[in-house]
């Protein structure tokens, strides 16, 4: 949402007499010149407070003596009586005092009857009960592109007027970097363009790997999802035309974000790749964010659930937060139906079932440029919620590999151990595994490769099939499963082949 707009939020709360409002953010100069204006429109003097500093008047020097504690400040304000916008940034959690909950509710009260607020910025800030009814949340947007590009002007320029630096990068380089900075505060984003021309005189499309690696940072600081470096390319993933087709077309909107916003084409939500166990779900997942260059995220779920009270729901808005503030990424949730089976209930307490909503809610309504790839093997867990219009751009079925995909695996996995697969009679291995999914060749593969090796012989079409034939593959395994999940998948899904 625009600058303009928030101002627009905060003069009509200000108006209906709210009396504390929170912003959301961990950007103060950000929040600090949007409440500048804020009090400009307003007519009324802007004070700031923060612990190091107290109680101050924007624009005049020193500040309000003994202000520093939290509690004289408010006092403070409540005895100055004074119509102003009073900023306190970090002043979350000292609210677990309950003196300076009582001063905070006590310095409030006033603005119910004159113009002004009390604004709290911060992140995670709980209110005392008593003051809910008069105070307000306010979201402040993540940076748009358009400040990003300012940002990078004015930082190209200041370095350039005290050192020589060049510039070695195209159009579509400097589109690449502005969306790489997304998510970033100003703050962030100004700190690694200046260590990145600093470096080595020059910013050139390498650079944009420097963004990258500072939101790699920012994931691992969080601990809840896991950051995949990149690996399988799509040419690693055997057969799957048709779901392959599907993703290149979307993957055209990367390369020129904003003639496709022009186009009217927003970015794609993901996908929910359903099917056989081993048959290259998770794969697929891997080889869209090589494909699309974009950072691999992982949300497992185990991470998010906690023990204590509430805690399983701030982890899984934490996790939310991080991929959106990484945008744009993939987002990787594997094996999906152990996250958010139907049989969730109330044996938990409830938490299975909040989460689910919040996710419901998160897949249709989310800010960020993230792209979802959600796994299943068993669909009958699902609660069918996940499976309407509008969660997912499409939901793939992924059966088991048939003649041409079972050549292609063996080629590919015979090349990855550094096997020449025309040395070997790709026909009689083909037939041998009627029924076997991508993980069963792999693995025949592996355990030729250990016996050849064990008996100092080379790997031969005749010791794969040997081995071929000691497997039990999964159509045998699984066969009335797998039954059942092509029987559902026939008319509600669309094939990936």
């Amino acid at each position: 949402m625009p600058a303009n707009d928030r101002l627009n939020d905060l003069l009509l709360l200000i108006k209906s007499r709210y009396c504390v409002i929170q912003v959301e953010t961990a950007e103060v100069e950000r929040a600090g010149a949007l409440l500048r204006r804020l009090a400009v429109e307003l007519g009324l003097p802007y004070f700031l407070w923060s612990r190091t500093k107290g109680l101050r008047r924007d624009g005049v020097e020193g500040s309000v003596y003994g202000t520093a504690d939290p509690g004289q400040a408010l006092a403070h304000v409540e005895a100055s009586s004074f119509p102003a916008i009073y900023h306190f940034d970090g002043l979350g959690p000292y609210l677990d005092d309950r003196i300076v909950a009582a001063r905070l509710a006590d310095a409030a009260g006033q603005f119910s009857k004159m113009t002004g607020a009390i604004v709290l910025t911060g992140t995670g800030i709980t209110l005392p009960d008593a003051l809910k009814a008069v105070s307000a949340t306010v979201d402040l947007p993540l940076p748009e592109p358009d400040d990003y590009r300012a940002l990078l002007q004015r930082v190209l320029k200041d370095l350039g007027a005290r050192m020589s630096l060049r510039v070695e990068m195209q159009a579509d380089d400097f589109a690449r970097l502005l969306n790489n900075l997304k998510g970033l505060t100003l703050a962030e984003a100004e700190r690694i363009l200046t260590r990145v021309v600093v470096e080595d005189g020059k910013l050139s499309s390498e650079d944009i790997q420097a963004v990258v690696e500072a939101k790699r940072a920012l994931v691992e600081r969080e601990g809840i999802l896991e950051y995949f470096p990149a690996g399988e390319k799509m040419s690693d993933v055997a057969g799957l035309a048709g779901l392959k087709g599907w993703l290149a077309d979307r993957r055209a909107l990367l390369g020129d974000p904003a003639r496709a916003a022009q186009f009217g084409l927003p970015f794609p939500k993901g996908v929910l790749l359903l099917g056989v166990p081993g048959c290259g779900k998770s794969l697929c997942a891997k080889a869209v964010a090589r494909e699309w260059a974009l950072p691999l995220l992982k949300l497992d779920p185990t991470r998010l659930y906690d023990k204590y009270v509430g805690e399983t729901e701030k982890n899984f808005k934490r996790a939310m937060e991080t991929a959106e503030k990484m945008a744009p990424i993939v987002l990787w949730i594997d094996e999906l139906e152990k996250a958010f089976a139907v049989s969730g209930g109330e044996e938990d307490g409830g938490v299975s079932t909040r989460i689910f909503g919040t996710f419901l809610s998160w897949l249709q309504d989310r800010k960020g440029d993230v792209f979802v790839v959600a796994t299943a093997n068993d669909v009958s867990r699902l609660p069918p919620e996940f499976l309407r219009k509008g969660r997912f751009d499409e939901i793939f079925f992924l059966d088991l590999p048939d003649a041409e995909a079972r050549a292609a695996l063996f080629s590919i996995h015979l090349k990855k151990r550094g096997k020449d697969p025309g040395a070997f009679d790709l026909t009689r291995l083909v037939g041998a595994t009627e029924g076997y999914g991508g993980a069963d060749v792999e693995q025949a593969i592996v355990a030729g490769l250990y016996t050849a090796f064990s008996g100092r012989r080379e790997l031969s079409t005749d010791s794969l099939l040997e081995e071929i034939s000691r497997t039990r593959p999964i159509a045998r395994t699984m066969s009335q499963k797998i039954d059942s999940l092509r029987a559902w998948a026939k008319d509600r899904t669309r094939s990936a082949r």
